[in-house]
């Protein structure tokens, strides 16, 4: 039974793959992607109109001129695919699932069964109880750097386990015998999970103060200004975040959803 669900289920992720030898493809130009663009402005401008950000004038002429553009756009050349190139294609349909078999069949265990609910029981009761020798052993430790470092694990294994109020307090301790702007910044997170923005916002204004720079920390401090109902501060702190990022930057889009959802 289970190896015609494996089987039925590698006929479906190559379904699309199958697909394409019998579909003649066609080429793809800088006009098509010129088109697309051109698409993709259009909406833009009517989210733009639609948030009350750009008026009906203005966003008249800005269609237009991109429906100007849109339409002197070339159409793009359609050509059919050169015999040979279904080849490569046709190779990896059929080597693909072969090759997956034989590596299953040579490194696997087809015959081992699926763990059992017991034993899935059985692995959480483990972690739990390595968590509880993890508490017992960082409360005997002295004050110092390792029993800071201990809190900082325990901390992390607590947050793992989704233990949100003794993962704060491990760190809250941590941060209490040595301040460090990443660790405020987790602590923060937390307690904007709890729903104390307050608590995060003293906590995140001491990490900038000796991290300005930290694109994480300058983030949740819009996000714990937001929390506490500030929602123009908060557009503020993101902007000026935006503002000083990079144009790469991979989390500019995150940040801007944000923005939105603020309008």
């Amino acid at each position: 039974m289970t190896w015609i669900l494996i089987a039925a289920l590698a006929l479906v992720l190559l379904a699309p793959l199958a697909m394409a030898l019998y579909t003649p493809p066609e080429t793809r130009d800088r006009a098509e992607a010129d088109r697309a663009l051109f698409h993709a402005q259009l909406a833009e401008l009517a989210r733009e109109r639609e948030a009350g950000r750009l008026s009906e004038p203005a966003y008249h002429d800005a269609m237009l001129e991109v429906q100007r553009r849109l339409l002197a756009a070339p159409p793009p050349p359609a050509m059919a695919a050169r015999p040979g190139a279904r080849a490569p294609l046709l190779a990896t349909l059929l080597a693909v699932p072969a090759l997956a078999v034989g590596f299953y069949l040579l490194h696997g265990s087809p015959g081992l069964p699926s763990a059992s609910f017991a034993a899935r029981q059985e692995l959480g009761t483990r972690d739990e109880i390595l968590l509880a020798q993890l508490r017992a052993r960082v409360a005997e430790m002295p004050a110092g750097d390792v029993r800071r470092q201990g809190l900082i694990l325990l901390g992390n294994a607590e947050r793992n386990r989704n233990q949100i109020g003794p993962a704060a307090t491990a760190w809250r301790e941590a941060l209490d015998a040595g301040f460090e702007p990443g660790l405020a910044g987790d602590l923060a997170e937390l307690e904007l999970e709890r729903g104390q923005s307050a608590t995060a916002l003293t906590l995140l204004a001491r990490a900038i103060a000796e991290a300005p720079g930290d694109p994480r920390l300058r983030f949740l401090t819009g996000a714990a200004e937001a929390a506490a109902g500030r929602r123009e501060i908060a557009r503020a702190t993101w902007r000026a975040l935006l503002a000083d990022a990079p144009g790469d930057a991979p989390w500019r889009a995150t940040v801007e959803e944000r923005l939105r959802a603020l309008q």
